[in-house]
């Protein structure tokens, strides 16, 4: 029978690809028994989401099967989201690993859409997701999740919502339907702060938080109050998002918060009856745009009616229809993001806002 040694060396041959280094001295090796012909270990990843734990598994399953005497190999696949680094916040969150604000230049590009899916796709691959609606003036976050019962709390703080798996809170589940925020700075700084430190998120792998669009007070707060490991920045094909999606980049750039993708929504819409594939915002933008910034193009997600109606019933669509183009499109971009967040732990302090991408999971996602 092979020793533990030499288990050990035959997976010190299985790479994690995006944290470029082998699975034994990234400690992902747990618990090994070796008893008769099989042996039994469990691999610990850095994200439940990470898009290469299959590749991982088979290669490992294989470099033990190779040994003298092995005729069983038993490996149970379990995560541990590492802390994302970054400067010390005025807020404490002990229990949330990695805070990502999705950010877009602009409205009408669908980042609170962006932002449901992700968050619900998160919880899907069984991490533990907080979706923090930061978009005052227009929060839909409560649509988009079918969340209608309002927030229990008492003296002491609030409870999240919980619904699709996805922890929430939201300035609409406070309001009616015809209500309006007429809110000066201060007063949204202030509910930014609440949010972070009066909400019991409990323990968090991802704290997803969908600003308003722009560049104001609300994306300032927030990166001055809390951790922030990174931003996402939503944006559509067309020339005028694009150049507001870049404006947004470089806010967070002055702010100190790495970027770590851009996605380009409503990249292309084909006929559900004819199958005939068209570009009404046009194509690939954010994608030149991403490399022209030096940093990741996550995916496109493209324009499809089952979007829409998955949302108006208050039900992502990585949720309601599971097989679609898009959903499988968010699902891919929720791995991406996933790998992005346990490189930029492996590393904090250094971060994947400039310097080259080594996303692999953005050319796997689906398009039409």
């Amino acid at each position: 029978m092979p020793t533990d040694k030499e288990v050990l060396s035959a997976l010190g041959g299985v790479m994690d690809p995006d944290l470029n280094q082998d699975i034994v001295t990234l400690g992902f090796v747990k618990d090994l028994v070796i008893d008769g012909g099989r042996v039994a270990f469990t691999m610990e990843l850095t994200t439940p989401a990470c898009p290469m734990k299959d590749l991982m598994r088979g290669q490992a399953e294989s470099a033990v099967r190779a040994l003298k005497g092995v005729k069983e190999v038993d490996i149970r696949m379990t995560s541990r989201v590492r802390h994302g680094g970054g400067p010390s916040p005025r807020i404490e969150l002990p229990g949330i690993a990695n805070i990502v604000a999705v950010a877009s230049g602009k409205g009408g590009v669908g980042k609170s859409t962006v932002s449901a899916n992700i968050a619900a796709a998160l919880a899907m691959e069984g991490a533990r997701v907080g979706l923090m609606d930061a978009d005052v003036y227009g929060p839909s976050i409560p649509l988009l999740m079918g969340v209608k019962e309002p927030p229990e709390g008492d003296d002491a703080g609030v409870d999240p919502v919980l619904h699709h798996g996805v922890k929430m809170i939201s300035m609409g589940m406070f309001m009616g339907d015809d209500d309006a925020v007429i809110w000066r700075g201060p007063m949204l700084h202030r509910v930014v702060n609440q949010f972070l430190s009066e909400v019991r998120w409990g323990e968090l792998d991802y704290l997803l938080v969908d600003l308003p669009p722009g560049t104001g007070d609300v994306q300032l707060s927030l990166c001055q109050l809390a951790n922030v490991t990174g931003a996402v920045v939503v944006s559509t094909p067309q020339d005028a998002a694009l150049r507001v999606a870049k404006r947004a980049i470089a806010m967070f750039g002055k702010l100190r918060t790495p970027v770590l993708g851009i996605i380009e929504n409503m990249s292309g819409f084909a006929c559900p009856d004819c199958g005939h594939r068209s570009t009404p915002f046009g194509s690939g933008g954010a994608k030149l745009a991403a490399e022209a910034a030096g940093i990741c193009f996550l995916g496109g997600i493209p324009l499809a009616p089952e979007v829409c109606e998955a949302s108006d019933a208050g039900v992502p669509v990585v949720i309601g229809k599971p097989d679609s183009p898009p959903a499988e499109s968010f699902r891919a971009i929720a791995r991406a993001l996933a790998s992005r967040l346990s490189v930029q732990s492996a590393s904090p302090g250094n971060g994947p806002a400039h310097g080259a991408c080594d996303c692999r999971a953005p050319g796997d996602a689906p398009t039409i």
